[in-house]
């Protein structure tokens, strides 16, 4: 079901008003009062935002109003941003040489500017007001990004073996391990699907596993890591009999000695989400009072890298996904009765192409071969084939269930990064820096932290998609890294993301045969989407230019042309896209370095081919948080300036393709 991302956005929203209001108050007096009153409703209504979201699916007065909610919200985001918009143009004027009449027409502008959002901000209050009485009429509490999710899943530690295909090895493995391994805690990661549970249940049912521990013990952890609950639960694991009503601590733990007593036992925690470990460290501390503990073990499932380096000193038992060739057992075992897809070669080809869809997750597997079983008729199976997995109808211990789980589990700013992954093409390679451009240019991070760059939190955005085995890194890089999503978390970005990201199919990869169609694509950017935040045009190699009016997009940070070659010039408006973060012009052959390019002074990623035997001089202040620039493919250029040494926020030059550069700047430090 589509999201509406109503936190992460009234978050930012609350975020860059208060900066804006303590940052600006000098030029934005004439509506502080206004933008104060939106900041209080706004923070009214954030307070509430997470039990409306838990809400939301039971209650659709609720949810459409939400969704009116999110409009009014956008706006109030690009009214902000334009202030931000405003601010770098003063900056940029108030260092520029202008004549008496060029002043007289920047303080004209400033004035018609400051009319204009005065309208928008009581506008975009007086819709709060009227939506009000029907937002307070929900009754909403407030509750904490922390807490906004109660997990309730339910397993248990039985498993019939004939219908588990693919996992002895892994079985074996961890069997092995309960003998020798030093470290008590034996932890299995791997993304939702895989099987974590299903190998856990192997190793707990296995015949020389019984024999080698006194007790086995089972517990579903899955909610919130409560040490009465824990205790209460492994007491009800040993004994259905024992009550176990008192809270006391000391009377549970008491409870549980006396029933481990001279045992040595082992533990499965199944579906642990704790990453908190002080709450581990606790519990832990408790099971070494236990008399068996020395030769005791605990198999922990989890689908985060986290949880296991925290429980666990033990290298975790990494999940693959399962062979092709297993997969399609499998699927037969589901989709058909013993035999029976002799019958039917035809559906079984088209079973082929389903298999590989799943890619190796075996719950996918099985979701798909049981909503085909027992149907024949091969246009049910060709729908299966060609539809997204999340427009198929699934139980709710389907697929994507599962994998909404982890998708739930996520902080809300997170979630709403992750649906934005759903705009790349399923199976692509993504590149770290890409994705955190993206994400920096729709204002999806969270503000960083003193002494801290944007870079940093899309980092750590990254790291935590990382560790909750959402994304799989490929390659490491000097100054990003490589990685992929599976396609069931592909499909997953898309469900949620439907109101919030659309991508056109038509073309593969943005390409298009047609100049005009090219030419008129950025005819209707800047005609209807004056608020566009990204434009990657890269490799339109027939593309000749930019619309002349293109610096209207002002709110524009992310402008890709690498490999437009058949751009020869720009037009006077682009450098009027003073918002600019990141620039990619690699390929396009500019005589010089254009005088006015420094006028773009929030670049923070440049990368640009000139075929100057120089490179303009660079004055101070020129570019202060310019983080990367990329002299591509300049083969004519002998010498760098000694101004580069102005760049004080450059973390890396890159110089590709500058065959004849003889020398560096004096001032330049290795």
């Amino acid at each position: 079901m589509a999201e509406t991302f109503l936190a992460p956005i009234a978050l930012g929203v609350l975020e860059n008003l208060f900066r804006l209001i303590v940052n600006q108050a000098h030029s934005i007096f004439f509506v502080n009062w206004d933008l104060k009153k939106l900041r209080e409703t706004l923070s009214h209504i954030q307070a509430v935002l997470f039990d409306a979201e838990r809400q939301q699916h039971q209650n659709e007065n609720l949810r459409l109003c939400m969704w009116k909610l999110r409009d009014i919200f956008y706006d109030a985001e690009d009214v902000i941003d334009a202030f931000k918009c405003e601010a770098v143009r003063q900056q940029v004027s108030q260092h520029s040489e202008l004549s008496f009449q060029g002043r007289l027409s920047a303080k004209r502008c400033h004035g018609t500017f400051s009319l204009t959002m005065a309208r928008k901000i009581k506008g975009i209050n007086q819709r709060l007001s009227e939506l009000a009485p029907k937002w307070d009429s929900f009754g909403l509490a407030k509750c904490s990004d922390d807490n906004r999710h109660v997990f309730h899943r339910e397993t248990h530690s039985f498993v019939n073996s004939r219908d588990v295909i693919g996992r002895e090895d892994d079985k074996k493995k961890i069997i092995n391990l309960l003998k020798r391994a030093s470290d008590p805690v034996i932890p299995i990661v791997g993304m939702g699907g895989l099987g974590k549970t299903t190998v856990a249940q192997l190793v707990y049912n296995d015949h020389k596993v019984t024999r080698r521990f006194q007790q086995k013990l089972w517990v579903c952890v899955s909610k919130e890591f409560d040490l009465p609950r824990m205790l209460k639960l492994m007491i009800h694991s040993i004994n259905k009999e024992e009550r176990c009503d008192h809270s006391a601590l000391d009377a549970l733990q008491n409870c549980l000695r006396s029933l481990l007593k001279d045992k040595k036992f082992l533990l499965v925690l199944d579906d642990v989400w704790n990453d908190n470990q002080e709450r581990w460290v606790e519990f832990r501390n408790i099971l070494i009072s236990m008399d068996g503990w020395s030769k005791s073990k605990i198999i922990v499932t989890t689908r985060s890298l986290t949880v296991a380096r925290i429980m666990s000193s033990y290298p975790p038992i990494k999940l693959e996904g399962l062979p092709h060739e297993v997969c399609l057992n499998l699927f037969r075992k589901w989709a058909f009765n013993d035999g029976d897809e002799r019958q039917h070669p035809n559906l079984m080809r088209i079973g082929e192409d389903i298999v590989r869809r799943c890619k190796g997750v075996p719950l996918a597997v099985r979701t798909l071969g049981n909503l085909l079983h027992r149907k024949t008729n091969e246009s049910n199976w060709i729908s299966v084939r060609d539809s997204e997995m999340w427009r198929l109808r699934q139980s709710e211990h389907g697929i994507l269930p599962v994998l909404k789980l982890s998708y739930d589990h996520l902080p809300s700013r997170l979630q709403r990064c992750l649906a934005f992954l759903a705009l790349y093409k399923k199976d692509e390679i993504y590149r770290s820096q890409e994705v955190i451009q993206l994400w920096m240019a729709n204002g999806l991070l969270e503000h960083p932290m003193e002494n801290q760059e944007w870079e940093a939190v899309g980092d750590r955005y990254l790291d935590e998609l990382l560790s909750r085995c959402i994304i799989q890194k490929e390659k490491d890089y000097d100054t990003y890294f490589a990685f992929r999503m599976h396609d069931l978390f592909h499909d997953l970005a898309l469900e949620v993301s439907q109101k919030e990201c659309k991508t056109n199919s038509d073309h593969p990869g943005g390409v298009k045969e047609s100049n005009t169609i090219e030419e008129s694509l950025i005819d209707l950017c800047v005609s209807k989407f004056e608020h566009l935040r990204v434009l990657r045009l890269r490799s339109q190699a027939s593309l000749t230019g930019l619309h002349k009016d293109i610096g209207k997009l002002k709110h524009l940070r992310d402008l890709d042309l690498a490999g437009c070659h058949s751009i020869t010039e720009l037009p006077r408006s682009f450098y009027e896209l003073r918002l600019l973060q990141k620039l990619r012009m690699s390929g396009i052959p500019l005589k010089k370095l254009p005088n006015r390019m420094k006028c773009l002074i929030e670049l923070r990623y440049l990368e640009i081919t000139i075929k100057a035997k120089h490179l303009t001089e660079i004055q101070k202040g020129c570019w202060p948080c310019l983080q990367y620039l990329g002299l591509i493919d300049c083969d004519n250029l002998e010498c760098l300036p000694e101004g580069l040494k102005h760049l004080t926020s450059l973390r890396t030059l890159d110089l590709l393709g500058c065959s004849n550069l003889v020398s560096l700047p004096r001032s330049m430090n290795f």
